[in-house]
């Protein structure tokens, strides 16, 4: 007796019937959204894993140190201060020479952005995103590089409390060749502590920045001379060291 044969229609189903097709657009879809969530989710904890350390320890070195073209033998003596030991002059004018929003906003200063991409003669980084490429990144102006220098901002800005980015700062930039931190300037150039430095003084070191190969505080051009004299001004106007105070602690 042959064997009957089973109809490819379910029971009870009208006419005519398709069999139901899978949808592999939709699957195909959601495995690339599957993809880019776990590789966010990944890049988001090394990130965390890389900056997180640093607000509490001191980073032995930076990759701005590690590229030096100077022999460490020749280097002036690095020296990490806290920042309530580094004085009140240098601080306020480095943030008035460099970024006299750095109170305020969250990373990054989207008016000096804005000028800077209508072609303005000013630079638009943050203390922030400097923090960010001298401790992590290369020199240079590509995009590769300005994007992980924003996306490095964005975290030290949500994991450090703003006293620490400017702690790290002024221990970690160059100064001049070979001088990276504040005492390694302050002692290397004038013999004093950095809570000793002059406005003066501290005015010459914050014009240096951010071309200190090219430029000195010791021996300054008369660029340099009308840059520091212009930080001074700032300085006052933003009503001297007391404006560093709402930075609190987070």
């Amino acid at each position: 007796m042959k064997k009957r044969r089973r109809s490819r229609w379910p029971r009870g189903a009208g006419w005519p019937w398709r069999p139901r097709r899978r949808r592999a657009g939709r699957t195909w879809r959601w495995r690339v959204a599957r993809g880019l969530a776990l590789a966010l989710a990944a890049a988001v904890g090394l990130t965390t894993l890389l900056v997180l350390p640093f607000r509490f320890v001191s980073p032995p070195t930076t990759a701005f140190i590690l590229r030096d073209p100077v022999p460490a033998a020749r280097r002036a003596p690095r020296e990490w201060i806290a920042l309530a030991g580094l004085g009140d002059t240098l601080p306020i004018a480095v943030v008035a020479a460099e970024d006299q929003k750095f109170p305020h906003h969250a990373g990054f200063d989207v008016e000096a952005i804005g000028k800077a991409l209508r072609g303005g003669d000013r630079g638009a980084s943050t203390l922030t995103q400097q923090v960010a490429k001298n401790l992590y990144l290369w020199p240079g102006r590509s995009w590769i590089r300005k994007g992980l220098e924003a996306w490095l901002a964005l975290f030290i800005e949500a994991l450090w409390p703003k006293t620490r980015i400017l702690e790290v700062h002024l221990n970690v930039a160059e100064f001049g060749p070979g001088v990276f931190g504040a005492a390694a300037a302050s002692r290397f150039y004038w013999g004093v502590e950095p809570h000793e430095l002059s406005l003066d003084r501290a005015s010459r070191l914050a014009a240096v920045l951010p071309a200190p190969k090219k430029r000195s505080a010791v021996r300054p051009s008369g660029f340099v001379r009308e840059r520091a004299r212009a930080i001074r001004v700032q300085v006052r106007h933003l009503g001297g060291p007391g404006y560093l105070d709402s930075l609190g602690e987070d």
